[in-house]
């Protein structure tokens, strides 16, 4: 009797430790199911967009008087950061910003009409990742996004151009103002040339088009990676009548007026410091230009606020869908621009009608372009600050923890790589496709968002045609056509007092760094 009590106890006692085991591990399991959804659900999703050829001080949030209310909302409830660095020209910035390197990495800092090597691109990270990957806009390469990790692309499949028309003239209509009439558009993979759209087109409407039609069918079960490569406000200088004239007679006051105004905006902002200087004005004296010459540059500037502001409407366009969507709070969104402000003027023959009109080819023209970059010294293709110093508004409502927040740490668009990766918890190769991936030099800004600080290890540097730069901290040394100058950009943010002869060794020291790097460039 004894012994069968025992054998009881002992089998009750095993059935026992069994259910506790298993239910353990049943609670284990769903605790680490329970952490897998967790995870996916903290992956972002991620919208990237990109300005072509805008000015420092262009958005209203960093000093302009245009019209840009919803990427003034996504500033105020984010952060506003003062030294983000591009490359100062349009494809090189552009292959730097998918790619995570220096474009002399991957052979663009010559030419684009080849296949970004030894690099992978945003869309292969995140696509790795799990999300759905869509690219709307321009893209100045040989290689079509659907090839590099990209689930869809539509857009402008080359550098510049005609808003309304980039294909043949239309019935009814004058003819389109091009550099030449086959600039390749591609729709879902498929390139159109030329593409002759229909007479309610316009590029950065359709762009939007494009994105609105993709987020509507998208997988639910999937984040999502959005990059919106804009032409706007690239020229020709073309906007929608109705835009251009919010803005009609506004720049009538002339250049210097404009410029002062933003820059005391600026002040007023805290975006620079109350005692930061002003650059050298490089425009002409508009009392000096005749009635028709000013009306002629208010409506050129009148037609670039335009096209700034249609963008803006156009963001607010994405917006209004994520709030549809539900998906605003866990949404990552950066706005930026691939180079500073041109002061390149295209002329071609021809070319009747009005300007801001399909018919006219127009540029901005470098006096415009110095207001545009106030307060900082020169212009795109150059490696001075108003080359390739870009505005960058991030906005994450679930990731940022100090809303309506100004930074002044050093970032470039080599940064943009490893930040992603690290925010969506991927990791950066050391091969694809059989190709061994080229290193990052960029550094992971994500503890900015999170309200800590980050510091470069490295210096950063950039190299376009004439122009050459290394910053390193504080010090920059910058050159054009070879003629070298250094400045300290916390006591001279502006480039104003070359300080070569008084600081030879940094001088050396820094021309020193930049010719090694050029050297493994192979420049």
């Amino acid at each position: 009797m004894f012994k069968r009590k025992l054998k009881l106890f002992f089998f009750g006692s095993l059935l026992l430790i069994f259910n506790c085991v298993s239910s353990c591990q049943k609670e284990e399991n769903k605790n680490k199911h329970s952490q897998n959804n967790q995870n996916q659900g903290d992956q972002p999703n991620v919208i990237l967009i990109l300005a072509d050829d805008m000015g420092w001080s262009d958005l209203g949030c960093y000093g302009s008087e245009v019209h840009t209310p919803n990427l003034d909302l996504l500033a105020s409830e984010g952060i506003r950061f003062t030294n983000m660095y591009n490359t100062s020209k349009c494809f090189p910035s552009r292959a730097s910003l998918l790619t995570g390197l220096y474009s002399q990495q991957i052979g663009y800092h010559k030419s684009y009409k080849q296949p970004m090597n030894n690099a992978i691109t945003l869309g292969e990270l995140f696509k790795k990742a799990g999300y759905t990957t869509m690219w709307s806009g321009k893209h100045h390469s040989s290689e079509l996004p659907t090839k590099r990790g990209f689930d869809h692309y539509s857009g402008l499949f080359e550098g510049a151009s005609n808003h309304f028309n980039p294909g043949k003239q239309r019935k009814g209509e004058g003819q389109p103002a091009q550099k030449r009439p086959d600039r390749p558009w591609v729709i879902d993979g498929e390139i159109i040339q030329p593409y002759t759209p229909s007479k309610d087109f316009y590029t950065t409407d359709a762009f939007t088009d494009y994105a609105l039609e993709w987020l509507n069918q998208r997988p639910t079960d999937q984040p999502f990676f959005l990059y919106m490569s804009y032409t706007a406000p690239h020229d020709p200088l073309m906007a929608w009548p109705e835009d251009i004239q919010k803005y009609r007679g506004k720049y009538m006051e002339g250049y210097k007026k404009v410029r002062n105004a933003r820059f005391k905006k600026q002040k007023a902002l805290g975006l620079i410091a109350s005692d930061y200087p002003l650059s050298q004005a490089t425009f002409q004296n508009w009392d000096e230009l005749s009635d028709v010459q000013k009306d002629q540059e208010d409506l050129k500037m009148a037609v670039y606020s335009a096209m700034i502001d249609r963008m803006d409407q156009n963001i607010g366009r994405l917006l209004s869908k994520l709030d549809e969507m539900k998906l605003r709070e866990s949404t990552l969104i950066l706005f930026l621009s691939d180079n500073g402000a041109s002061s390149e003027v295209v002329n071609l023959e021809g070319g009747n009608g009005e300007i801001g009109s399909l018919g006219r080819w127009t540029s901005l023209g470098g006096d415009w372009a110095n207001v545009s970059n106030v307060p900082l010294r020169l212009f795109k293709n150059f490696s001075h600050e108003g080359g390739i110093k870009t505005p960058l508004i991030v906005n994450w409502p679930n990731g940022i923890k100090e809303k309506n927040k100004i930074v002044d740490t050093p970032l470039h668009l080599i940064d943009l790589m490893p930040t992603f990766a690290a925010i969506i918890n991927e990791d950066y190769p050391v091969e694809f496709n059989n190709q061994s991936i080229k290193p990052l030099d960029g550094i992971n800004f994500l503890p900015i968002l999170r309200g800590q600080k980050v510091k470069r290890g490295k210096p950063l540097f950039w190299q376009w045609q004439h122009g050459k730069a290394i910053r390193d901290g504080d010090w920059k040394l910058v050159a054009f056509k070879d003629n070298w100058t250094l400045y300290n950009l916390k006591l001279d943010p502006v480039e104003a007092n070359d300080l070569s002869l008084s600081h030879p060794e940094k001088f050396l020291q820094l021309k020193n760094q930049y010719d090694a790097w050029s050297k493994q460039m192979g420049l």
